[in-house]
């Protein structure tokens, strides 16, 4: 092993032991529930809203993400999501989209 590989080894696993990595570690369904802390303010914790903003909880993850990606690439008119949702990748999207579509339903 060069000292190189090494040091780049060494220095990967102290990151890691470090918790300065945590897109490599974090699961996607870790990465949903994050971002949909976000979104809490406007669409309620646990994605069940108040009126007039819509509950998310328990919708189905396809709709989600493609209202998520119209709003981010400024196909759906709103008055603050889609600059929200210009911050988040795709992954980023199927995984909030995922996380409210397994939530119960909002009543």
């Amino acid at each position: 092993m060069t000292a190189a590989r090494f040091i780049a080894g060494a220095a990967g696993l102290a990151m890691l032991a470090l918790g300065t990595v945590p897109a490599l570690a974090q699961s996607a369904a870790d990465t949903g529930r994050y971002i949909a802390a976000n979104c809490a303010n406007c669409h309620g914790t646990q994605g069940a809203a108040q009126a007039p903003m819509p509950s998310l909880a328990g919708m189905k993850k396809e709709y989600l993400v493609e209202q998520m990606r119209a709003f981010r690439d400024g196909k759906r008119p709103a008055t603050i999501m889609h600059q929200l949702a210009k911050g988040y990748s795709d992954a980023q999207i199927e995984a909030v989209a995922e996380f409210y579509a397994r939530q119960p339903a909002a009543r």
